[in-house]
């Protein structure tokens, strides 16, 4: 503690240093346009649920046989990694007004096929740890037994990862529609996606802002201390090698 208020020039430098980091790590400068904009550090994650159906309802038409669930089981696995399609994902950024290159789908897992993970965000960098909570994701599971998808989405805040999860069940929906309208599919003939309830969205991680700026504060300024002390020690055996050499 003495050294460090002898090196009370050096304290303020790292002082100004953890500052300056802190204010970094809880805001982003843009400089076209030059602006200042807060950074993301919450995750919200929304879930909902939906069943491949038919026209008349499967679910609740007794005379349905077994081999039915089977055949609509597979399908809803089809439309589980059809999610993952560009023009899928296109309509989902367009309805939640971003790229739907950003958004990072993870299809549903099968036998045949190992689960894929598509997006901008499928080839990983190093600079991805600075992004992390600012992205929007989707897993798409499966049910193994039933015509059911369970669609998980996170994104930065609750209401984005809510509209996320139910833009897309409306993306799929309007891309059945437009490829059977093409096809000339009767309508008699569609499938039907019966979305168990909308999708609410949540924080999981509150607090994570505050937290992680006092983090950088404390790291930086104990680095920039540090820094102080040990410059101030190799100067000083500079300066006693010196007087030495002299002597």
């Amino acid at each position: 503690m003495w050294t460090l208020w002898r090196l009370r020039g050096g304290v303020a430098v790292a002082l100004v240093f953890a500052v300056v980091a802190t204010g970094w790590s809880l805001y982003r400068l843009q400089l076209s346009p030059l602006s200042i904009q807060p950074r993301t550090m919450t995750m919200a994650t929304a879930r909902t649920q939906v069943v491949v159906d038919t026209p008349g309802s499967t679910m609740l038409d007794l005379k349905t046989g077994t081999n039915n669930f089977d055949s609509l089981r597979d399908r809803a696995i089809l439309l589980g990694n059809v999610i993952a399609s560009s023009p899928v994902r296109d309509d989902i950024g367009r309805r939640l007004g971003i790229p739907g290159g950003v958004i990072e789908v993870a299809a549903p897992r099968t036998p045949e096929r190992p689960r894929s993970v598509v997006g901008s965000t499928a080839e990983k960098k190093t600079t991805d740890i600075l992004r992390s909570n600012e992205q929007y994701r989707l897993s798409i599971q499966a049910s193994p037994t039933v015509p059911l998808l369970d669609i998980y989405a996170e994104a930065p805040d609750a209401k984005t990862s809510a509209g996320l999860a139910n833009a897309t069940v409306d993306s799929l929906q309007r891309y059945i529609d437009d490829l059977a309208r093409r096809d000339g599919t009767p309508s008699r003939d569609l499938v039907r996606l019966r979305q168990l309830g909308r999708a609410d969205g949540a924080v999981i991680n509150h607090g994570v802002s505050l937290r992680a700026a006092f983090l950088v504060f404390l790291l930086t300024f104990g680095a920039g201390c540090a820094t102080a002390v040990l410059v101030h020690r190799i100067r000083r055996d500079w300066h006693v090698a010196a007087l030495a050499d002299r002597v």
